[in-house]
């Protein structure tokens, strides 16, 4: 199976060096026969990745550990559904997977415009084809998914217990969608710069992929925040490490483009700003696969030191040399056909919005570059940390929200007066309310970029209402339908329009939570035997017990505690500190069971208005005495058995080994209840927060919009719409 597997992703390289080839050809010969043998090589592509990545995943569920990956990142304890999720923990295998999910969305675009976009498809295929190839050449030739070792080992390692959490099954196939996603309309405009075709036409038809890498990347973002709220055990969501700035990055890129195309559907502007944007957003996506795969950078996101860091700097040379090189040939055909008439108008609040959003990510790219750039500079490496984006990333984030909020209430070209005082009395005079009522009940002066977060929310809230209040209104007036088929209505028609509503009103939430729970939590780090109690922002939490569960899988140690409030009981909250068996480890027969990798089980009480959040660091150093006393004993009775164990026939060896494993077994057991027999102070600690809720209410109405601005507009709707735009247009004057 291994020989089948190198051989497909060998014959996967060819199908993509002959592709590329075929594209080119049959672009510059204007041969279709030739353009199409080279969109079916993607094709091929696909079905070739898909083989090996369904291979790879069989020898996972066969525990078949003669393959170096299965063996590194699996065992036979481990439980199927984390079985399907190991192969992408590995570098091996998130590289296939990489290459699988590009060569489908690459499929799936190329069929769609099988008959469009003539002169820039073949082009936008070499280029597709070209990734693919870059990283199944990895595959083939530095990060062999399907190496194996003789004599297969009977045990593997075991997948790190930190990845052995749900939001892992989603969480890097998101991402990677999203990094893909995004190199189909990169590869698109690079097809339109070398045609010269520089319409509006590649950016209709790829817009619904970008619009789908903007929702994969950021709900990727999302869950990973969440495993690391809920897995990690340090009580925070974001801690902007470099590999999350790098998801970032594109993700902010992406997002300016999908604002600003509209400027250049509607007005014939900004060609040069948006063909740099998503050539940006394709290169910070392979930026972001170089920083993981890497390890160029600190990251417990990262796979540590490897030897792909040469081949992804050459990529992103060629990527970034060869986009400056495109747009500056083809300047002159990328000047703007209009110009923006006023400030104060909604192409101007777009331009703004993508200053700041440009802005956000060379700010972050050079504060998690710095350790590099200070490097090569002075030759010392300086180290980085939260604390270096606040002061720049915050007020960006504050001008962002507010321009989401004034943006939509300001008509194109130019605005007037009447139209002013029209649309912004109830979003200002709502944020105006809000503002007061913070400023009365949480007595929040000391945190003022808090304040301005929570008013400017609520003025892109209130905007966001009044947009669905007036569209349905009009709405009713003319249909007489009721509120909420009035409303359905309103969005399936203009689906862009109001999904887009959404992702503002869900961006604010997200961001509202985001600045609470940052500006107003209150923490404490603290050791408690059962009995004590401490006191975290008017919450008494009492340590009422220790708990222990010896599984085949992991020892876990941890505690419960009782949380009141004024005397009146509030919630129970239990947390676990679980320690997996390290098979290689030198810490003895017995010792070997609490010497593993460690992971934690959060205690957590969310509500819409407040989060406690406990996790506990209870760990064996206490029970070192009788492991050590455990080594010797077992070590001497396994030494034993080892000595006459050649005497013994195969039944009689089976025998007393398991006699052996049962009593050892029996030991670690009893060693590990003298936790809750023989109590120590445990270190805790407990977090409470308000309005972190929010922050995952915030991102599934994102979602939600993402997914409503992405489904087709019905067949039916799309022709009303047309006959109406082309009546509009036979009574306009020429």
């Amino acid at each position: 199976m291994a020989l089948l597997g190198h051989t497909l992703l060998l014959l996967a390289l060819a199908v993509c060096l002959y592709g590329i080839g075929a594209s080119i050809y049959g672009a510059r010969s204007r041969r279709r026969d030739w353009v199409d043998s080279g969109r079916r090589s993607v094709y091929a592509l696909a079905g070739l990745a898909v083989f090996a990545f369904a291979l790879i995943e069989v020898a996972f569920q066969r525990n078949d550990f003669g393959f170096n990956i299965v063996a590194q990142t699996s065992s036979t304890t481990l439980s199927t559904f984390y079985k399907l999720t190991a192969p992408w923990s590995s570098q091996a295998g998130s590289l296939l997977l990489w290459v699988t999910l590009l060569s489908l969305w690459s499929s799936l675009v190329l069929f769609i415009t099988r008959r469009r976009l003539r002169e820039i498809a073949p082009y936008a295929t070499a280029v597709l084809l070209g990734f693919g190839g870059f990283f199944d050449a990895l595959a083939c030739f530095a990060a062999n998914p399907f190496a194996t070792s003789s004599p297969a080992p009977t045990q593997g390692a075991g997948l790190d217990p930190l990845l052995q959490h749900p939001t892992m099954m989603f969480h890097p196939p998101m991402l990677y969608s999203g990094y893909t996603l995004m190199a189909i309309p990169f590869a698109f405009a690079v097809g339109a710069l070398v045609s010269g075709r520089l319409g509006s036409e590649w950016i209709r038809d790829t817009r619904r992929f970008a619009l789908a890498a903007w929702l994969f990347l950021g709900i990727g973002i999302i869950l990973g925040a969440l495993w690391s709220y809920t897995e990690l055990g340090w009580g925070g969501y974001w801690g902007w490490d470099p590999v999350e700035n790098a998801a970032l990055m594109p993700w902010l890129c992406i997002t300016a483009f999908i604002h600003s195309i509209q400027i250049q559907e509607k007005r014939g502007m900004l060609k040069v700003w948006n063909v740099s944007l998503i050539l940006m957003s394709g290169t910070l996506a392979i930026f972001g696969t170089f920083l993981v795969r890497s390890g160029v950078l600190d990251s417990i996101h990262a796979f540590g030191a490897s030897t792909l860091g040469v081949p992804f700097v050459v990529l992103l040379g060629v990527m970034v040399l060869g986009s400056i090189g495109l747009i500056v040939y083809r300047r002159p055909a990328l000047m703007s056909e209009h110009r923006i008439d006023s400030l104060l108008s909604r192409e101007a609040m777009f331009l703004f919005q993508n200053l700041v959003l440009v802005a956000m990510v060379f700010v972050i790219f050079w504060v998690t570059m710095f350790p590099l750039i200070s490097e090569a500079v002075t030759g010392t490496k300086v180290s980085v940390g939260p604390p270096a984006f606040t002061p720049f990333v915050v007020p960006l984030a504050l001008v962002l929200v507010a321009l989401a909020g004034i943006g939509p209430l300001i008509s194109w070209r130019r605005v007037s007066a009447a139209n002013l005082r029209r649309n912004f009395v109830f979003p200002v005079a709502f944020a105006a309310v809000v503002l007061f009522v913070v400023l009365a009940l949480a007595h929040a002066t000391s945190k003022p970029l808090a304040i301005a977060m929570w008013t400017f929310g609520a003025l892109v809230i209130a905007t966001v209402l009044q947009e669905f209040y007036r569209g349905t209104s009009a709405r009713r007036a003319i249909t007489g339908d009721a509120w909420p088929l009035a409303l359905g209505g309103l969005v399936r028609r203009n689906r862009r329009r109001y999904g887009g509503y959404l992702v503002h009103l869900g961006i604010a939430v997200l961001l509202i939570g985001v600045a609470a729970s940052s500006s107003f939590q209150h923490s404490r780090e603290l050791f408690l035997s059962p009995g004590q109690s401490a006191i975290v922002d008017g919450y008494r939490f009492d340590y009422v017990r220790p708990t222990e569960a010896t599984l085949a899988s992991k020892i876990s140690f941890g505690a419960v505690l009782r949380v009141s409030k004024g005397g009146h009981y509030v919630t129970t909250l239990r947390t676990t500190r679980g320690y997996y068996p390290d098979v290689q480890s030198s810490a003895g027969v017995i010792g070997r069971f609490f010497a593993g990798e460690a992971d934690s089980t959060v205690g957590l009480d969310a509500g819409p208005t407040r989060n406690l959040w406990a996790v506990t660091s209870a760990n064996p150093d206490p029970l070192s005495g009788y492991i050590n006393r455990g080594n010797r004993v077992f070590g001497n009775y396994l030494a034993a058995i080892m000595a006459k164990l050649s005497k013994l026939t195969p039944a009689q060896q089976s025998k007393v080994l398991n006699g052996f494993y049962a009593e050892r077994d029996i030991a670690v057991a009893g060693i590990a209840r003298r936790f809750v027999t023989h109590t120590w102070p445990v270190e805790f600690l407990i977090i409470v927060a308000p309005l972190v809720t929010w922050i995952w209410a915030g991102a599934l109405i994102m979602a939600g919009g993402g997914l409503i601005a992405l489904w087709p507009v019905p067949v039916l709707a799309r022709r009303r719409i047309t006959a109406v735009y082309r009546a509009r247009l036979a009574r306009e004057p020429a």
